[in-house]
């Protein structure tokens, strides 16, 4: 995953209203729940239908690192999917998104400007319409530049040009270099 689908998942783990389980036998209970047999859970997890059946039993109490890693993975991805839906249409409807970065920024801008690109650490937020146009992108299978695009392009417009007030000139930002990434909605 790129970072900019990495920040939108952890933003949507953060607006769990409950806990995701936490015991390797619930993790197994909730996802033979959601997948319908042992035997989908092991194709998923990469293990046997048989050690699935342990782990719900409790004869296994612990897997290997990178089984539970894909198990509590599995888990999170499919939990509370409906507070994820709402989460997500508010923020592309009425609330927006805020992102907080620190990255290098580049912009092509009037002979005589300084354009170089130079990393700042910017906390800006973003209208609904970036919002719901990076949920559309992550969900048609964008790659992490076009949503660099989309959140830079947000940039241009509401910090670089102050909603139109501003840097009139200034063409093209881009996102590049960047040290870390967070949303919230």
């Amino acid at each position: 995953m790129g970072k900019i689908e990495d920040a939108i998942e952890r933003a949507d783990q953060e607006s769990f209203t409950r806990q995701p389980p936490k015991t390797l036998k619930g993790q197994i209970s909730y996802l033979i729940r959601q997948l319908g047999s042992a035997k989908a859970v092991a194709q998923e997890i990469g293990v046997t239908a048989d050690s699935v059946n342990r782990y719900r039993r409790g004869a296994r109490k612990h897997a290997r690192a990178d089984v539970a890693a894909k198990i509590d993975d599995g888990v999170r991805q499919r939990w509370q999917p409906q507070v994820r839906r709402r989460r997500q249409r508010q923020a592309a409807t009425a609330t927006g998104i805020t992102v907080e970065t620190r990255a290098r920024f580049g912009y092509t801008a009037p002979v005589g400007t300084t354009d170089d690109g130079r990393f700042r650490r910017l906390t800006v937020h973003l209208p609904p319409a970036y919002a719901q146009r990076l949920f559309d992108a992550r969900d048609t299978g964008a790659s992490d530049q076009e949503m660099r695009g989309i959140v830079a392009e947000g940039f241009k417009e509401i910090y670089f040009q102050d909603g139109g007030g501003r840097a009139a000139g200034l063409s093209d930002v881009t996102l590049n270099d960047i040290d870390y990434l967070d949303l919230d909605y």
